[in-house]
């Protein structure tokens, strides 16, 4: 491999271990130069020009990418090693340094995306002259229409903008493809001198726009309505935040990538059976109402969906998935961060997973103002961290380090992040999983302290569904553990007991259990359970006419929990004229209990004895039997020709 890193200690104010990175990366570095974007950029250009070129500096990344472009090469790959490793108080952090840069070498997935096409149709809401000021604006860039609450008195005398008065009864959609049900609505009558009068008002009237400017102060359309793309608000009372909502709306007309940020696969959600409710993580979760019911399973609206990543890790079949970055490519660079720590004389790193927006800027006021993160602590930077789930954080551990800690951020779902990292907790051992709620890059000093002495796990490859990659960490991390590790009200592992005496053999939790962890046997009455499969979406609780099945969230790490054991079983009863077996003893004996002599089917012995028989032989018993309720009257004679003519003749 020809690729060579150039590096640069940013006029002296940072510490670079070039023979670190080499030994981890594999690639050869140049010398440590001291201002690679301004004194020395001719450096950086013969380099450039030579191929392929990783520069070890992210804060000129455009400056090197224009300077690429002029020479005719391919943009370089740039990352950051100063303000995530270099300005720090902490001796050399060059194990630090080449996990970054092993972590920027790796292919990055193209997201998917759909096009999302805007004519600028903008309807702006509000009461008077903020929202007429904003359409005067907003006219020479969007079609616009105002929608008042009330009529002013003064209506706009131009028509460069047209003017509604109404109240808003329903509203969905998003950008590009909003809807609207309006009441009491009223529109300008285009004739006649002087102001401009109202029709009267009439209910039901509807229409649709591409983007949402509302500035009246009231409650938000939507829920989460900073995550509604194409939905701008702001209070009419902040001119400067009317200002930069009129200035956003202005830019939202064209054709636009929308990232499709899940996948859904219907057939292994486990939301609902026999219209009974299971599992609803992601319903409760998901902030934008994109995700809503569909028949057994649940249904995502890709065009609400603002990516938080919340519903695929609190989803216990997998059957939503993050895909921005998808789940392989995570673990990956999770797996490349420690054994570039560990290759270049590391020992045990920790992790702290932020947000590339205020987690970053966070980390990088702290570099430049405060001490800087310390050599240990490798951050890993995502779009949004709500998607970083107990999984992931295992995943990490199992990797080889000794701590996770995730940056929350404004946007982020904190209630979900807690609940994730409580779990991981319940499953990591000795080792912590942290949720960080702060808000001042100076905390981050006291935040990350000297960890407890804990040794990392041995390095285990992360591979296969979230459940797996959970399972396989929880079992390095766990060496040695026979009793089944407690977890969480609510955790997706877990077993199933059942109240042997209360349990009838119905067989209505297999049939509907959707991750096929409770089973059946086709050759005597069995009730089987494999608990690594058991979702603990609770469907079997529901379904269960006795009330006899009870949830235990755990996870049991032996190999116990992979393979079917048997929860319930009974002897068959043998039909007692056949002797074929056809049910379970007890069931039968139960209702013979409850129907012999007590009931007008079951008053004799002869046909009490047919409870006891299998369906072919109750049948056939019912039909010789003197009373057979299959006999019908007797039958009338078929008439003929004769019966016509003798009944002309009689008249």
């Amino acid at each position: 491999m020809n690729r060579k890193v150039l590096l640069c200690d940013c006029e002296g104010s940072q510490k670079v271990g070039a023979e670190q990175i080499s030994l981890a990366t594999g690639l050869k570095c140049s010398a440590v130069h001291t201002a690679l974007c301004t004194r020395q950029t001719q450096t950086a250009a013969k380099a450039l020009a030579k191929g392929d070129v990783v520069i070890a500096c992210g804060q000129e990344a455009e400056h090197f990418a224009a300077l690429a472009d002029e020479l005719g090469a391919p943009a370089p790959v740039c990352v950051d090693i100063r303000d995530r490793a270099g300005w720090t108080s902490d001796a050399v952090p060059g194990p630090k340094q080449a996990a970054l840069v092993a972590e920027a070498l790796l292919d990055r997935p193209e997201t998917r995306t759909v096009d999302v096409v805007s004519e600028g149709l903008c309807l702006i809401l509000g009461t008077g002259e903020p929202a007429l000021e904003a359409a005067e604006v907003l006219a020479a860039h969007l079609s616009v229409t105002v929608l008042l609450d009330d009529p002013v008195a003064d209506m706009p005398a131009g028509r460069g903008f047209d003017v509604v008065a109404g109240r808003i009864a329903a509203a969905t959609g998003a950008f590009g493809g909003f809807a609207f049900l309006i009441d009491a609505f009223r529109q300008i009558k285009p004739g006649g001198r002087g102001g401009f009068a109202l029709t009267e008002p009439k209910d039901g009237a509807r229409t649709e726009c591409d983007v949402v400017l509302d500035l009246s102060g009231r409650d938000p359309l939507f829920p989460a309505p900073e995550k509604r793309e194409g939905y701008l608000r702001a209070d009419p009372r902040d001119p400067r935040a009317v200002a930069a909502a009129i200035m956003a709306a202005s830019h939202m007309s064209g054709t636009f990538e929308k990232p499709l940020y899940v996948r859904l696969e219907p057939a292994i959600c486990a939301h609902s059976r026999a219209g009974k409710t299971g599992c609803s993580n992601c319903l409760d979760l998901c902030p934008t109402g994109a995700i809503t019911p569909d028949g057994d399973a649940v249904a995502v609206d890709p065009m609400i969906c603002a990516g938080c990543g919340a519903c695929s890790v609190a989803c216990p079949s997998g059957a939503i998935s993050y895909d921005a970055p998808p789940l392989p490519n995570l673990l990956k660079r999770i797996e490349t961060m420690a054994s570039a720590f560990r290759k270049a004389g590391g020992s045990a790193p920790r992790l702290l997973v932020h947000d590339g927006d205020f987690g970053a800027e966070m980390i990088s006021l702290h570099a430049r103002f405060g001490t800087g993160l310390p050599a240990d602590l490798i951050p890993l930077s995502l779009p949004v961290v709500s998607g970083f789930g107990h999984a992931e954080a295992l995943a990490a551990l199992g990797a080889g380090f000794v701590a996770v800690d995730i940056l929350a951020g404004p946007r982020s779902e904190t209630a979900a992040l807690h609940a994730e990292a409580g779990l991981a907790t319940a499953l990591a051992g000795r080792r912590q999983v942290r949720v960080l709620d702060l808000s001042d890059p100076d905390q981050l000093a006291d935040a990350f302290a000297p960890p407890a002495d804990t040794a990392p796990a041995d390095p285990v490859l992360p591979l296969g569904s979230r459940r797996d990659v959970a399972r396989t960490a929880a079992r390095a991390l766990n060496p040695g553990t026979a009793e089944p590790l407690p977890l969480p009200d609510g955790a997706p592992y877990g077993a199933v007991l059942v109240d042997t005496d209360a349990c009838t053999l119905c067989l209505s939790c297999a049939s509907l259990c959707p991750a096929g962890a409770l089973g059946d046997n086709p050759d005597q009455p069995e009730l089987r359970f494999q608990e690594s499969a058991c979702l603990q979406c609770g469907l079997c609780v529901d379904v269960c006419p006795e009330d006899a099945i009870t949830l235990v969230p755990q996870m049991d790490l032996s190999d116990q929990a992979l393979a079917e054991r048997v929860l319930h079983e009974e002897e068959p009863f043998e039909c007692v004229e056949c002797g074929k077996p056809f049910g379970v003893r007890s069931t039968v004996e139960r209702i013979a209990a409850q129907l012999e002599g007590k009931h007008g089917m079951f008053n004799t012995p002869e046909r009490a004895r047919m409870i006891r028989m299998c369906d072919d032989c109750r049948v056939n018993a019912q039909y010789h039997s003197a009373d057979n309720p299959f006999a019908g009257g007797e039958r009338p004679r078929p008439r003929t020709t004769e019966d016509y003519y003798s009944k002309r003749r009689d008249h």
